[in-house]
């Protein structure tokens, strides 16, 4: 079992929403931090049914059997049954009771009346597994061909559970939920959208190849982003010398996944697809990061028209952080976080993470990182604190 750096607040004490992609370990999590905790588990058949027909069976039964006010009632896969949080509401209101809310997709639970409890709920949101987390178990080579995903990761065929996922995915999210009405666009979707992961989107390309319209296409993204299976990195709005880039890019939330939906086999070190993953990777330790220790923090990539570029920014350009998959760093790889620099001279770290053996620093202060470097300092909080 591996430790998860996400924490939540003392049972009794708060009710919050615990969002992720399917499979991150919501429930092994929720398991182990509440081990006292009153559940009630919407993936089984029965319980879903009965309180999808009678919503209202939850109240009557807290009342019939009340339970300690210090445990965490636990509700899995909530977007399941919305209906319930009108009851949660009102249980949390009548009986100062607390619930932990898990789900997969918010998608449903944003269109109620109910949507995230009139501001009474916390939010928070598990991704896949970090360099930190694994700790000694960490293989970046293992973890850009697998994914984060812990049982995949740990997986002797990473490929067949991804394919398992994926069709899981259409299937049980998509399919079952009725969220599009013609499943396989949705899957050349996929596809397609697979082959943009990292990079700023074409709704008109992504449409010609799935034979859909644009305004398809973007609610498709939509859909990615409220089952939690992708999302979006803002370009950095803050006025600058020059006009900058403004479109997003869209990152999915596994990189196994765009790995399975592209078929791209098996990566290795010094290929172009290696590096478009070791992307992915340093955007979900940097989200991450942000997401389980400076939840107020906020990430994007910064462009100029000429087409120089950072990957990513935190905040106000507190952090500039390139990825390349290269061990051997040359000044072609540091054109972007030297016109960074020139623009906004207050930026306070500049870093490139690659395949080096060794961190060092060039004469303008460009920090050069190795993989596994970068993951220690970025989650000690040593990258993201003023150097004075």
């Amino acid at each position: 079992m591996f430790n998860r750096s996400l924490n939540f607040p003392a049972a009794g004490t708060e009710t919050f929403f615990l969002w992720g992609p399917r499979q991150t370990g919501k429930t092994t999590l929720l398991k182990q931090r509440y081990p006292q905790g009153r559940w009630i588990n919407l993936l089984r058949s029965e319980e879903f049914r009965r309180y999808a027909t009678h919503p209202e069976l939850l109240r009557l039964e807290i009342e019939a059997d009340p339970p300690d006010p210090a445990r965490q009632i636990v509700i899995d896969e909530i977007q399941k049954v919305p209906a319930l949080l009108d009851e949660v509401h009102g249980l949390i209101e009548d009986r100062k009771l607390c619930f932990a809310l898990c789900g997969s997709s918010a998608r449903k639970v944003r269109g109620g009346a109910a949507n995230l409890l009139g501001g009474r709920a916390l939010r928070f949101e598990l991704l896949g597994l970090t360099a930190h987390e694994l700790g000694s178990e960490f293989d970046l080579e293992r973890i850009l061909n697998h994914g984060y995903l812990p049982r995949i990761y740990e997986s002797g065929r990473p490929e067949a559970r991804l394919d398992s996922y994926v069709s899981d995915y259409l299937r049980e999210e998509i399919a079952a939920e009725g969220l599009v009405r013609n499943l396989p666009s949705f899957s050349d979707f996929l596809d397609a959208a697979s082959l943009s992961d990292g990079g700023i989107v074409s709704y008109t390309n992504i449409a010609r190849d799935c034979g859909v319209s644009s305004k398809t296409v973007k609610g498709y993204f939509q859909i990615l982003e409220d089952t939690l299976l992708g999302s979006w990195l803002p370009a950095y709005r803050k006025r600058a010398k020059r006009r900058l880039a403004m479109s997003p890019k869209f990152y999915f939330a596994d990189v196994g996944v765009v790995n399975s939906l592209a078929r791209r086999g098996r990566l290795r070190p010094g290929s172009e697809l290696f590096g478009r993953a070791f992307e992915n990777w340093v955007h979900h330790e940097l989200r991450s990061y942000l997401a389980y220790s400076r939840p107020n923090s906020a990430l994007a990539y910064w462009r100029l028209p000429s087409g120089l570029e950072v990957d990513f920014v935190v905040d106000d350009i507190d952090l500039a952080v390139e990825a390349k998959a290269s061990s051997r760093i040359h000044s072609g790889h540091l054109k972007g976080l030297k016109a960074l620099a020139q623009e906004i001279p207050r930026v306070t770290r500049r870093v490139v993470v690659c395949l080096d053996h060794r961190p060092w620093r060039t004469d303008d202060g460009i920090e050069i990182l190795p993989a596994l470097e970068f993951a220690k300092r970025l989650w000690s909080g040593r990258l993201t604190e003023s150097r004075g």
